[in-house]
């Protein structure tokens, strides 16, 4: 019996069915796609630019307010220019210098017995500080006494017996030789008796060295040694220091490019004013007059020494003090002046805002000396009126409104209305301000 096998045919493998295409919207070419996104960009930049300008719109609208750009006032306060004179200073660091400086030393070897001063105690010429013990110096001074007086009565025997032999001389009771050497004697003995005297003011001297007394007048600093301490001959250990405080100097330096305009006052026997400041420039200690200046230029500074002498009644200048100095080299006459605080700077340009007529206007100016909040300035005339506040919102033209001016004597008046010529009669006005002219400059 034979098995029959039946084979099934493999049905055929179907090919993959096709993308199916979205046919909602149109497939985009790549030009096209490059204009859609400019166009996005675009829209993007715009709402920028819209978004930034109403920003900054928003934000100019309250500085043009202020300055006026709807017609209203600016409020300032101002101060007037006047004619006058003005002080030329320089001004440098300078150091305390006492006159005289006293660092005692003992001259003799021995034992302190007494002090006799206090740290810090103002001493007179001649006031005793220290006491050393006198007693060795007393004995051996007694000594050069005692041989002092042996040797002078040796000499008076030698020239009593001098006197004898010239009498005998002249009588021929003796040789000529005799007298001769006698006399010789007697000029050896007035020679011990001189050496005796040199001995005994040597002596004296040493004791007086025992007894130590301020050698000028001014005051001594801290104690530097107590009693019972041994001291010693030419050693460097001091005793006291002692500065003298009435007069005292400053020694400052100036530039050498400023060294002849000082030299040509002296010359002429002007006695030039230096003011003493304290360390922050805000209190005056005292004031001199120039003494002398130095005779070198430092090289490696280019800058020369001055000295100049202060009274210092009320002791306001401390030796070794650094303080701040102004030399008054010149006094301009006849100059207009006007509060520094209303000198604006444009760079290197400086101005003032000129009030005239209730209005605002730059005026260009060139600036001089400067002394206490006064500035001397060219291109202004005296009696006009600048602005002393409120520069950052003046323009050229801007309408102003004085709040408060300075009276003829320095006190505030209050101002309600627009400012109008010649009804400010101020001085000047001690305000603080920067600001630039918003426009061209002043004609």
């Amino acid at each position: 019996m034979t098995e029959q096998i039946s084979h099934t045919p493999t049905p055929p493998a179907l090919p993959p069915p096709a993308p199916t295409r979205d046919t909602s919207l149109p497939e985009l070419k790549p030009k096209h796609r490059i204009w859609v996104w400019l166009v996005v960009l675009l829209v993007f930049g715009l709402a920028f630019w819209w978004v930034w300008h109403r920003s900054s719109s928003s934000s100019a609208a309250p500085a043009a307010m202020g300055r006026g750009a709807f017609g209203g006032p600016v409020t300032v306060t101002t101060s007037t220019a006047s004619q006058g004179q003005i002080g030329v200073y320089l001004s440098a660091i300078g150091t305390v210098t006492p006159v005289y400086t006293a660092s005692i030393v003992s001259q003799v070897t021995g034992q302190i017995t007494d002090v006799h001063f206090r740290e810090g105690q103002l001493v007179q010429k001649g006031d005793p500080l220290v006491e050393i013990d006198p007693r060795p110096f007393q004995a051996t001074l007694k000594v050069a006494e005692g041989t002092l007086e042996r040797d002078t009565h040796l000499l008076a025997q030698a020239e009593m017996d001098l006197e004898r032999y010239k009498a005998a001389l002249a009588r021929n009771a003796i040789a000529r030789q005799q007298v001769d050497d006698q006399e010789k004697v007697v000029l050896q003995d007035r020679g011990t008796v001189k050496l005796d005297q040199g001995n005994v003011d040597f002596d004296r001297v040493q004791l007086g060295f025992a007894h130590i007394v301020a050698p000028i007048t001014g005051r001594v600093g801290l104690r530097l040694v107590d009693p019972g301490n041994v001291v010693n001959s030419g050693s460097s250990t001091t005793l006291a220091v002692i500065t003298q405080l009435q007069p005292i100097t400053v020694v400052f330096t100036i530039s050498e490019d400023n060294l002849q305009q000082v030299l040509s006052q002296l010359h002429k026997n002007q006695s030039l004013l230096v003011q003493a400041f304290d360390r922050a420039q805000s209190k005056l200690l005292s004031t001199g007059k120039l003494l002398t200046t130095d005779n070198l230029i430092d090289t490696t500074t280019g800058t020369v020494k001055m000295r100049a002498v202060f009274d210092n009644k009320d002791n306001a200048l401390f030796p070794n003090q650094f303080v701040n100095t102004r030399l008054l080299v010149d006094t301009l006459h006849d100059v207009v002046l006007v509060d520094s605080s209303s000198i604006q700077h444009n760079g290197t340009q400086a101005f003032v805002w000129v009030i005239q007529d209730g209005k605002a206007q730059t005026r260009n100016i060139t600036t001089g000396a400067t002394d206490n909040n006064l500035t001397q300035v060219t291109g202004l005339n005296a009696g006009e009126v600048v602005a002393g506040s409120s520069f950052e919102k003046l323009q050229n033209g801007s309408k102003v409104n004085v709040v408060q001016q300075q009276g003829p004597q320095g006190q505030g008046q209050n101002q309600n209305q627009s400012n109008q010529p010649g009804q400010n009669n101020g001085q000047h006005q001690n305000k603080s301000g920067k600001g630039k002219p918003n426009g061209s400059k002043s004609q």
